[in-house]
């Protein structure tokens, strides 16, 4: 959605319990359908009417304290709608698909400590090079086709340099990471033909991790020295015994890396950009601010406007069993087990009760209201490194003179399959420069 005034307009619930008395499916397609478009509306109107609204398909949950449990109770609201499908693509269990279990608790420990934070400004300034180099490029052009050729090429150039994943080539790690992720968190009807792509994928990435591993490998007996990659560290690692890291333990946490990383880093990067050319106030500020070089002063402009339009708006879980959700308020409600629940930090983040002023844009939000990278058990591991390149990439580009939304067709926003962003022109430099 691109529209920086947003008026509710209503009547939503109306059509869909007209809709739902008539044919129960038509119903479901209109939620879909209104998720995809009016998604602020939609969700002003149930914080409001039906906040924890029950269909017969799934259960959105709106509000920022419902969010938040749900989030927060793991053993209830479980990863289990969509695990085995990630599973199934890496050949093993993944820690994103497995709730407070052992595996679990060791595998992102053991992640968090090779993501190290201190990692932070050196893949900043990876991310930005890499992001000028692009921009350099594309400069006569007077133009930059932002995905592809800038925020994507930003991410998949972290992959390779620090996660130390380059894939065959960057064009096949888009591949996998695209086929991967379209079934594991966007083929909610289950298309065989989507997890057919995503097991060839996931098999293919992982037989190319495996040849990496040996090669590494070889390389550390002979002492040789490699760069101080992700990749690197893993295969130098020994853990006590009885922990038990073995290669394949290796193998599926390193493909997890750009799991995580390639389409939600520039899906964030695509949707705050957007954002702020759509505020020529506010971006004139972010324009300024990107000139200091303390990240403080620019980054809260890339996370404020990411909450007008956040990447990822809704987090699926699956009830395991009979739980009483909001407890003690006149939300109360019983979520049956086997429900699909469909928590909406996009929705908690304009919760008027919890975030001040949510229909303005402040730079002053506390960290805690910001949702973007999940909550609780399932919160982003690689959430230092991921923020830093974020928001440098953004800032990399809007240091460049005259960058502008180009008028539709060209400069609207495409989406493969609706979700991720594929396609998004924007203008640089002089307007009568562009060619």
């Amino acid at each position: 959605m691109g529209a920086v005034d947003q008026t509710t307009t209503g009547g939503y619930l109306e059509r869909y319990d007209e809709a739902l008395a008539r044919a129960p499916m038509s119903a479901f397609g209109l939620v879909r359908e209104w998720l995809r478009t009016d998604w602020r509306d939609l969700f002003a109107e149930l914080r409001e009417r039906r906040p924890i609204f029950v269909t017969p398909v799934f259960t959105i949950v709106t509000r920022y304290a419902d969010v938040t449990e749900v989030l927060s109770h793991e053993e209830v609201f479980s990863v289990r709608a969509f695990g085995p499908r990630l599973d199934a693509a890496l050949g093993g269990p993944f820690m994103l698909g497995r709730d407070a279990t052992p595996m679990n608790w060791r595998d992102k420990g053991l992640m968090r400590v090779m993501l190290d934070p201190r990692d932070v400004a050196g893949v900043r300034e990876l991310a930005g090079s890499i992001a000028d180099e692009l921009l350099d490029a594309a400069r006569p052009h007077g133009r930059i086709e932002a995905v592809h050729g800038l925020f994507r090429t930003v991410a998949l150039g972290v992959s390779a340099k620090y996660f130390g994943f380059p894939g065959p080539d960057a064009q096949t790690l888009s591949r996998w990471t695209r086929a991967i992720v379209t079934d594991g968190f966007a083929n909610f009807l289950g298309d065989p033909e989507i997890q057919a792509a995503s097991v060839r994928a996931g098999s293919e990435m992982v037989a190319y991790l495996r040849d990496r591993l040996a090669e590494r490998r070889v390389a550390l007996r002979a002492g040789l020295e490699l760069p101080d990659d992700v990749f690197t560290r893993l295969a130098g690692t020994t853990l006590p015994g009885g922990i038990g890291l073995d290669d394949e333990r290796i193998l599926i946490n390193m493909a997890g890396l750009p799991l995580g990383f390639v389409e939600s880093g520039p899906g964030a990067m695509v949707e705050a950009v957007e954002q702020l050319l759509l505020r020529p106030q506010v971006l004139a500020r972010a324009v300024e601010a990107a000139g200091d070089p303390d990240p403080a002063r620019f980054d809260p402009y890339v996370w404020e406007a990411l909450r007008f339009n956040p990447f990822f708006k809704l987090l699926p879980r699956l009830c395991e069993r009979d739980h009483v959700l909001a407890a003690g308020t006149p939300r109360r409600t019983v979520i049956p087990a086997g429900t699909f629940v469909l928590a909406a930090p996009a929705s908690a983040m304009f919760d008027a009760d919890v975030v001040a002023e949510p229909d303005e844009f402040r730079l002053d939000r506390p960290a805690h209201h910001q949702l973007f990278f999940g909550y609780g058990h399932h919160a982003c591991l690689g959430v230092h490194p991921a923020r830093a390149i974020i928001c440098e990439a953004v800032r990399r580009l809007l240091l460049r003179p005259c960058v502008r939304l180009l008028p539709p067709p060209e400069g609207r926003i495409e989406r493969a399959g609706g979700i991720f962003p594929d396609r998004f022109v924007l203008g640089l430099g002089p307007e009568d420069q562009e060619g």
